[in-house]
């Protein structure tokens, strides 16, 4: 009986010590790839800011091709830059929208973008070349059909040209909501108007496709095929984001020379 008890404590001691050493790697393992992880990230960001731009060069490192883009951090309650915040802290937008101090609770029945809570501040991108601005980079993000989507829109230096839009995060269905990808589709909101001839926001995805002899042409972009609900996704998060209650704001104050 005595051998066996202590067969048993020697098997639960042998096992605690192995549940600590690999406790022990998997932490020490993680400490050291969090630096790389970190890295990875932001060359990705990186990447998709250029695409958006249409700037990327393929071949050439990405950090060699960031030097015509400026990081600004925006005031999403004034609409101007601020500098109570750096760079760094506010470039990761899901923790800032998770904190109450540092982001609003939206109304459920004005949060068509289905954000729930939305960050007080926001990472925006400047673009200069040859000492002057040609676009401003404008992170957005709003609900599909299973899923958030996380993208950048280009604005031109007019201040209502689409540049391009891009989306570097979802899960949405392949070949349908997953067409948000299609370089094709992306292609047709460049040259797309923000607002009507009156200055109201008029950019709308619609169902089916634009009628290229339609007044409102401009400010149209076709619906995904098979997606009506990820397309609608996408019409409401450009509805919120360039509202006047977030970036509208902004880009007034920036072509006022008031940011």
């Amino acid at each position: 009986m005595a051998d066996h008890k202590e067969s048993t404590s020697r098997t639960l001691l042998v096992a605690l010590v192995m549940c600590l050493v690999c406790s022990a790697v998997v932490a020490t393992a993680a400490v050291m790839l969090k630096p790389r992880q970190q890295l990875a990230q932001e060359n990705d960001r990186n990447l998709n800011i250029l695409k958006v731009a249409g700037l990327y060069e393929p071949g050439v490192p990405v950090a060699d091709q960031m030097g015509p883009i400026t990081p600004r951090v925006v005031d999403l309650k004034t609409g101007r830059f601020s500098d109570e915040y750096t760079p760094q802290q506010v470039v990761n937008a899901r923790k800032l929208s998770k904190d109450p101090a540092t982001s609003i609770r939206m109304d459920p029945e004005a949060d068509a973008a289905k954000l729930i809570r939305r960050e007080n501040f926001a990472l925006v991108y400047l673009v200069e070349q040859e000492g002057a601005m040609t676009q401003v980079i404008l992170p957005i993000r709003g609900y599909g059909l299973w899923s958030t989507l996380w993208g950048f829109l280009s604005i031109k230096s007019d201040f209502e040209t689409i540049g391009g839009l891009g989306y570097y995060q979802h899960a949405e269905t392949p070949g349908l909501g997953g067409e948000v990808d299609n370089p094709l589709w992306k292609e047709t909101w460049r040259g797309k108007k923000l607002y009507d001839q009156n200055g109201k926001l008029a950019i709308q995805v619609i169902k089916g496709k634009v009628d290229p002899t339609s007044p409102q042409a401009i400010n149209q972009v076709d619906g995904l095929a098979g997606a009506t609900i990820t397309s609608k996704g996408v019409d409401n998060m450009l509805q919120y984001w360039m509202s006047d209650e977030v970036y509208g704001k902004f880009l007034k104050n920036l072509k006022a020379g008031e940011a």
